[in-house]
């Protein structure tokens, strides 16, 4: 197993906030990326979830297709197979997937922007077992950004009021074997949108990032770690400081030919709070790259379209 970042404990970080902050951050710097073990994830309840989608994948396309609704942007539920397609890319990603997000109550604000979950009741204890990931998920991405407001030199709960009901997601990805003829990858060149990214290590081989150097390094971790890297939404907020980094999903002729499962989650923040670039980082040698502010919904939608959801 191998990847050119840091594999970080999180037992540090109890023992050493800053120190943990500051390997986090340096790997970000360096690579846009960063491992984390020794985290809460349930490892069990992984392999339960990938069992569960594994089982949703295989119904028939006239039952998945009646968890897709086109107008949600695939916000929620299913999406079909080659819709999502990379920014400026031109063949589809080669994938199919399912949005799981926050659980919301019936008159709460943020519904006109974050729709109900659906569930599968062809399969027992979908919901109960997706949201359970889904939480343990969004546990653990608070707690990161709390490392990453330190690196920053932020107050440590800066982000507590900008994720705690964050339109964060949960996407659990099929990819289906391919025959070898045909065009586009598994997941073209792209940079994610949201705040930082959670991934599952260890379940197939073919991520990969692009180093500042122009190289595609392969990231392999083994299953007990979590990738976690920066998304454009952070990059906006520290005017280009800490960057997203191009990353794709690629398979070799052999892995072509057999499904691979990945579930990232994205976190995201409340979607009425306004990226605004931290002061802190414009400077005479670096002036702000983004002088007009964003609400983080309409930013994600404007990014939505691109990527054609929406």
């Amino acid at each position: 197993m191998s990847s050119p970042f840091s594999v970080l404990s999180l037992k540090n970080k109890s023992q050493d906030p800053l120190g943990f902050a500051n390997d986090l951050g340096l790997n970000f710097m360096q690579w846009g990326f960063c491992g984390i073990k020794d985290h809460s994830i349930d490892k069990e309840l992984v392999k339960e979830v990938v069992g569960i989608f594994s089982q949703f994948f295989s119904l028939s396309e006239d039952v998945k297709k009646q968890y897709y609704d086109s107008s949600l942007g695939g916000s929620r539920g299913y999406t079909p197979y080659k819709i999502e397609t990379p920014k400026g890319g031109a063949s589809p990603d080669m994938k199919e997937f399912w949005h799981v997000g926050r659980e919301l109550s019936p008159d709460h604000s943020y519904q006109q922007w974050m729709p109900d979950n659906y569930v599968v009741e062809e399969i027992p204890n979908f919901q109960e077992k997706t949201q359970e990931l889904y939480d343990q998920f969004d546990k653990l991405g608070k707690t990161i950004l709390t490392s990453i407001a330190l690196y920053l030199d932020l107050e440590e709960t800066y982000f507590d009021g900008v994720v705690n009901e964050g339109n964060s997601l949960m996407r659990s990805i099929h990819y289906p074997a391919v025959a070898s003829s045909e065009k586009g990858e598994r997941a073209g060149a792209h940079e994610d949108i949201n705040l930082i990214t959670l991934l599952i290590g260890g379940h197939q081989s073919g991520l990969e990032l692009l180093s500042k150097e122009g190289n595609w390094e392969k990231i392999n971790l083994d299953d007990d770690v979590i990738v976690c890297n920066i998304g454009d939404m952070l990059q906006r907020l520290t005017n280009n400081y800490l960057k997203s980094t191009t990353h794709r999903v690629t398979a070799s002729s052999n892995e072509v030919l057999t499904s691979r499962y990945s579930i990232p989650f994205f976190v995201h923040p409340n979607p009425d709070w306004f990226i605004d670039t931290l002061k802190s980082f414009v400077t005479e040698e670096n002036p702000n790259n983004y002088k007009e502010g964003i609400l983080a919904e309409d930013y994600l939608r404007e990014r939505l379209q691109e990527i054609k959801l929406i």
